[in-house]
């Protein structure tokens, strides 16, 4: 039934501009040639065959603009389930993350830490907690990936305000975001340059006793560490480094110890952040052997290709075309 049908590609109706012009071609041509054997020359039975020509070709390319379209029919929904872990990633937006001892800077390279990942997952739920001297939920678990990405790009040092690193919160903030009907373990990933992790960060690791919950760490920086830049109001020169109380500048180093620390007691791994990724490979692997859960099933329609039905008479019909001469030779 009409009703049933959909077309797959309906941008392609723009090929049927291509007929348009061939049969305004066909038309005027044939106008010209009637004029002339028929006014001059009397010879009208003649033509009859290049009119029958024309219409079989302007036909055949319609046919065939018609098929490009992907006409189908729709035949019923199937349900897909999507199986996967729980991710939620948990970003360091601290000023120093600003520090560029990896370039272009910390922040940078922890973002293209998680587009990679996102880039790698098949399935899993994944949310965004940024966390400073506070802690919120930005996105909440999904596995629309794009979506995610939208996020990402909008995170920065600025969507937190205060001093220090609360990692603390975010961390139960994200423990008590999981769902718990879910029999897939659920992963914290912390990526941060470990500065200002407090006791209180190691008080809550030991206060999780749930086995499902596993937590990965990824460092961003170097030891040797850099200055803490601050940057004018549009952001795009640095007029200062961040000097401590004394007046002195201010060094943040990568604490890759702590960060080592937080993996070991969450059950998971520590990975070091490079400028060629090598660490989303590892958290990857790592990543597939957990347990995984159907989180989501999903109505995909399906359809039966009816393109062919219109590919082939087009065919034809513009075959025939070809092999009929223009005119029959007079009697």
């Amino acid at each position: 039934m009409l009703s049933d049908l959909e077309f797959k590609y309906p941008l392609n109706i723009l090929y049927f501009v291509v007929v348009i012009v061939a049969v305004i071609f066909f038309v005027l041509a044939f106008k010209k040639k009637e004029r002339i054997m028929v006014t001059l020359l009397n010879l009208d039975i003649r033509i009859r065959l290049k009119a029958l020509r024309s219409v079989l070709l302007c036909a055949g390319l319609g046919l065939m603009a018609f098929s490009l379209l992907g006409p189908q029919a729709f035949t019923g929904y199937s349900e897909v389930g999507k199986i996967g872990v729980n991710i939620y990633v948990l970003l360091d937006t601290s000023k120093s993350m600003l520090v560029s001892d990896i370039k272009p800077d910390r922040i940078t390279i922890a973002k293209r830490v998680v587009e990679n990942l996102l880039d790698n997952l098949e399935g899993d739920r994944i949310g965004f907690i940024p966390f400073a001297s506070d802690a919120y939920i930005q996105m909440p678990l999904t596995d629309d990936y794009q979506l995610a990405k939208m996020f990402l790009k909008v995170m920065d040092t600025d969507m937190i305000s205060g001093g220090g690193t609360n990692l603390a919160a975010a961390i139960r903030l994200a423990k008590d975001s999981f769902e718990r009907t879910s029999n897939a373990d659920r992963v914290i990933l912390i990526i941060s340059d470990g500065e200002e992790h407090d006791s209180a960060s190691q008080g809550v690791m030991k206060s999780i006793t749930d086995e499902k919950l596993k937590i990965y760490t990824i460092g961003v920086g170097t030891e040797k560490g850099g200055l803490v830049p601050i940057y004018n109001n549009a952001r795009d020169t640095v007029i200062d480094y961040m000097k401590d109380e004394s007046g002195n500048h201010v060094t943040s180093r990568l604490q890759a110890e702590t960060m080592r620390v937080l993996a070991q007691d969450g059950g998971g791994s520590y990975y070091q952040a490079t400028l060629q990724g090598i660490e989303t490979s590892s958290l990857i692997n790592d990543l597939s052997s957990l347990k995984r859960d159907m989180h989501a099933v999903q109505q995909i329609k399906k359809f039966r290709p009816l393109y062919q039905y219109f590919l082939l008479p087009g065919i034809i019909l513009i075959t025939l075309a070809w092999f009929l001469p223009e005119r029959r030779n007079a009697v």
